[in-house]
């Protein structure tokens, strides 16, 4: 079988930044990297309808941490006169014992977020629609938002089958090897009465060239 990668890690000081953002001392790296993961828990399960697409954590002081949500809801973080975004900080600020600077971004095509994509796989799943059905909507809707190409693989017991298997679609091209190649990666998680069924998303949306001279002709 071939060695897969993740292809966001794979692309990360070509195309992509880290998604954390700190420098901090040899013996406070774990501590750091288990409340990365605490504040993204938290905030993905405590908002889960707002469509979170990223999370990104950025620590500049050893006392201040600043937190930026990309989601295609923002309304739903913020809240009516920005008061749930208060309220988010305080919270994480008693989770995280430091001070909280919150700030949301308003994903701007989340039909090329591949989590969201991933995400709303899981969720006509959950609400029991069909997994071929909801794979093939999903797929009209990246393309037509001026995707290359999308590729959605859905595992588990698919429809109650007795045993679980896997479902896999695709169009257009995911170039997966290529480093130019902008391709998105998402997965979520369908809970449905009959087990867990797990969605993953891969969107390729274009070809990024570094340098201006694209090819150089060899004569």
């Amino acid at each position: 079988m071939g060695q897969k990668t993740h292809p966001v890690g794979f692309r990360v000081g070509v195309l992509r930044k880290w998604r954390s953002t700190w420098f901090a001392p040899k013996g406070r790296v774990p501590a750091y990297v288990v409340e990365d993961r605490r504040i993204r828990d938290y905030i993905e399960r405590t908002y889960r309808g707002a469509g979170i697409a990223e999370v990104q954590i950025e620590r500049a002081t050893e006392a201040r941490a600043k937190v930026i949500i990309r989601a295609a809801r923002p309304g739903i973080i913020i809240g009516r006169g920005g008061a749930e975004i208060m309220a988010l900080q305080e919270r994480l600020r008693n989770l995280t014992g430091r001070e909280m600077a919150v700030h949301v971004m308003e994903v701007d095509k989340p039909e090329l977020e591949a989590v969201l994509v991933a995400q709303d796989v899981a969720f006509q799943i959950e609400n029991r629609v069909n997994p071929y059905r909801a794979i093939k909507e999903a797929i009209r809707r990246v393309m037509a938002a001026g995707a290359q190409g999308v590729k959605i693989r859905v595992s588990g017991r698919l429809g109650g089958a007795e045993l679980s298997h896997s479902v896999e679609i695709k169009e257009g091209r995911v170039p997966l090897q290529t480093l130019r190649a902008d391709v998105d990666f998402g997965s979520a998680i369908a809970w449905t009465k009959y087990g867990v069924i797990g969605v993953k998303a891969w969107v390729f949306r274009g070809e990024i060239w570094a340098f201006k001279e694209k090819r150089v002709e060899v004569k």
